[in-house]
């Protein structure tokens, strides 16, 4: 037995409307169930119960076990005061409120429908499924119902987004300038250096980057040069040793400290080599002042006109210091911005409108509409049970559907499970 059942339960009345009792015998009408609580405090607020005829209204708290009660320590929570019927599968002990009044019991196990429990069982049983639990019915959930949820996955994963955000707010003293450069530079280093690269960024005072603007040389020695590509140990050709020059200057000037990592190369494709994208970054920070603003006032998914630029001259004809390649232009890719737009501006933009207090879901549900979805293993299994995945916000709410949901057994606590078990049961 799994409290979330107990939740379904009660929340859905999957029990006999007539004839419940509380274990001291006591008859139960429920009125109505209450709210659901997912956060902390009791798990269903506002409920309204007749008790031996007695209409009472107040809190509902659900357990496995009534002794769950004391192991979870309600008797000392202020919170848990109000609580007017306790309700569990076994009950092992009677709970009392401070005044030394019991509360109320019911207990579950007498009024579970073995069909409700037969469903519950099948949808984990390990046997059923490769990927998710309800990998062979979540196409029977109507399109309307699975659409709105997918809307408040993405808000969701957003939110969750924001957390990491409001970090960075408060490492850079709500500059969101700053909080957009730490956060694209972890983007630029994708899995394998993006921490490495976040590293890089809260190593530079922003402020010397701001002063660099138009100086596409001295930015990239600045970017190199925290990197660890520029030691004094390393010489490559005499771009390398112009670069080497001019970081030794702002080394000195600003009183660097580069990290003692360095970027990871292997299993990289040579235009995602950190090289390169350090070089990509250098040139749109050079280029552009004020990015964070023009970002957020830009309405389109479209990127391009501002990270047009690509690298420096160097870096057409090299993917390492010192090793010649064949010339090529390394322009960042519309895959690449794609994925820029969905976990860097998106998301601050979510952030900031909701700061200035002009959050409009409807215009990000829209600007993601034109992006395409990413290409994963997770969104490809979900597309393999004939699921259409139509752009980036339904990939989002699939990611999120499957990392926060589907992997954590939380089935019921998911619309498409509760909608399945409902018309199961």
């Amino acid at each position: 037995m799994k409290e979330d059942l107990l939740h379904f339960v009660w929340l859905y009345r999957k029990y006999p409307v007539a004839g419940l009792k509380t274990t001291t015998g006591e008859s139960i009408f429920v009125k109505t169930t209450g709210t659901h609580n997912r956060l902390s405090g009791p798990d269903f607020f506002n409920s309204k119960l007749e008790l031996d005829g007695q209409l009472w209204a107040g809190n509902v708290e659900i357990h496995i076990k009534s002794s769950d009660w004391y192991a979870h320590n309600h008797q000392v929570d202020a919170n848990y005061d109000n609580v007017i019927l306790h309700v569990v599968w076994d009950d092992d002990v009677s709970v009392f409120r401070k005044d030394g009044s019991q509360i109320p019991t019911l207990a579950l196990r007498h009024y579970i429908a073995q069909e409700v429990l037969a469903t519950y069982q099948q949808l984990f049983d390990a046997r059923n499924y490769k990927f998710i639990n309800c990998e062979k019915e979540i196409n029977q959930v109507d399109e309307f119902i699975r659409g709105n949820w997918l809307d408040r996955l993405f808000v969701e994963r957003l939110e969750q987004k924001s957390i990491y955000i409001d970090e960075l707010l408060k490492l850079t003293h709500n500059d969101w300038e700053h909080v957009l450069f730490l956060m694209l530079l972890k983007n630029f280093g994708s899995k394998i250096n993006g921490e490495l690269f976040l590293e890089i960024g809260k190593s530079i005072d922003f402020s010397i980057v701001r002063k660099l603007h138009g100086k596409p040389i001295e930015m990239e020695s600045l970017f190199m040069g925290q990197a660890g590509f520029l030691n004094d140990m390393l010489e490559a050709d005499e771009y390398h040793q112009n670069l080497k020059k001019e970081y030794s200057f702002l080394k000195h000037k600003y009183e660097l400290r580069s990290l003692y990592g360095s970027p990871e190369f292997f299993k990289l494709r040579p235009f995602n080599f950190p090289t390169i994208r350090l070089s990509q970054l250098a040139m749109v920070y050079a280029a552009n002042t004020n990015l964070f603003h023009v970002l957020i006032e830009n309405n389109s998914s479209d990127l391009s006109e501002i990270f047009s630029l690509g690298t420096s001259e160097y870096w057409e004809t090299h993917y390492t210091f010192g090793k010649t390649s064949k010339k090529t232009s390394k322009r960042l890719s519309k895959s690449f911005l794609d994925l820029i737009m969905i976990n860097t501006i998106v998301p601050l933009k979510f952030c900031y409108k909701r700061y200035k207090g002009s959050l409009d879901n409807e215009t990000l549900f829209k600007t993601m509409s034109f992006i395409k979805m990413e290409q994963n293993r997770i969104v490809e299994n979900f597309r393999k049970l004939n699921i259409p995945i139509s752009g980036a916000k339904e990939s989002q709410g699939y990611l999120q559907l499957y990392n926060e949901y589907c992997t954590k057994d939380k089935c019921l606590h998911c619309a498409i499970g509760a909608h399945l078990m409902n018309i199961k049961v």
